[in-house]
């Protein structure tokens, strides 16, 4: 086993009494042979970006995200079915106290992402449902490789209220530290502006969890990724992401329109 042993009953202690939602940090959290396998077998970020996807949209920028799993290097392969495996999923529903947590295959969302200098991505609530396989988003875990990163670099995952107007919790990608926290109508998170210098990039792998039973309280609403600007944002928030929203639906429009058209 890769992923270093670890107190059940004192991990779900320190998530029963985390805020400002479910969540945990866990420093060392493979064990630091693996871990530096992992590190290594990370493709450029040009390598990652023409096998995976890049965004470069006003809210997540300077990001490369790789899902499809049969391009992953072998330790990355390795670190993937580690998350997915039905041991872990095991001991993630006793800490977390979610029954029958369920892995990704397809890893929506997920997989190995690099995000370079200048990059960045905004604080939201993720998406909650996949429609097509009935399954109920209920945590993220994720798992950095950043060896020699500077707190100056920025790059850090914010856990906020569910007003966005208070920061509870700002973990630096350090080297083998690892974050998991609940989905949630209220688990806004984000990451600040990465600052590393050319050459460098923000590397870390990430894994959701689902259900096939609705969180207790839902009430039926389907939602995508929810963004919101942070108290110090007052442009962004009240004029650009409007913006965006508007040209997003625009697009969205003119897109059924056309294949409207074609139908006829």
């Amino acid at each position: 086993m890769s992923i270093k042993p670890f107190d059940r009953d004192a991990l779900r202690d320190r998530v029963r009494n985390a805020t400002p939602f479910p969540s945990l940090c866990i420093d060392g959290f493979l064990e630091e042979d693996f871990a530096n396998r992992v590190l290594a077998a990370f493709p450029t970020f040009e390598q990652a970006a023409s096998m995976g996807r890049e965004f470069a949209a006003l809210n997540e920028r300077g990001k490369v995200q790789l899902t499809d799993s049969s391009k992953f290097p072998e330790p990355i392969a390795e670190l993937n079915r580690l998350l997915a495996s039905p041991e872990f999923r095991d001991d993630l529903s006793y800490i977390f106290e979610i029954p029958d947590l369920l892995d990704d295959p397809k890893l929506i969302g997920g997989g190995m992402h690099q995000t370079g200098p200048q990059g960045h991505l905004d604080v939201h609530v993720d998406f909650n449902y996949i429609p097509d396989r009935k399954l109920h988003r209920r945590l993220n875990i994720l798992v950095y490789f950043n060896k020699d990163w500077k707190p100056e670099w920025g790059g850090n995952v914010e856990l906020w209220d569910k007003r966005v107007k208070v920061c509870h919790h700002s973990f630096s990608p350090i080297f083998n530290r690892c974050v998991i926290f609940a989905t949630s109508p209220i688990s806004y998170h984000g990451v600040t502006a990465v600052k590393c210098p050319p050459g460098n990039t923000r590397k870390s792998f990430a894994g959701y969890y689902y259900t096939e039973q609705a969180p207790e309280g839902w009430d039926g609403t389907i939602h995508s990724t929810i963004f919101k600007a942070r108290p110090n944002e007052v442009l962004k928030g009240k004029v650009l992401m409007p913006a965006e929203k508007m040209s997003r639906w625009v697009r969205r429009t003119l897109h059924d329109a056309k294949k409207l058209i074609k139908s006829k």
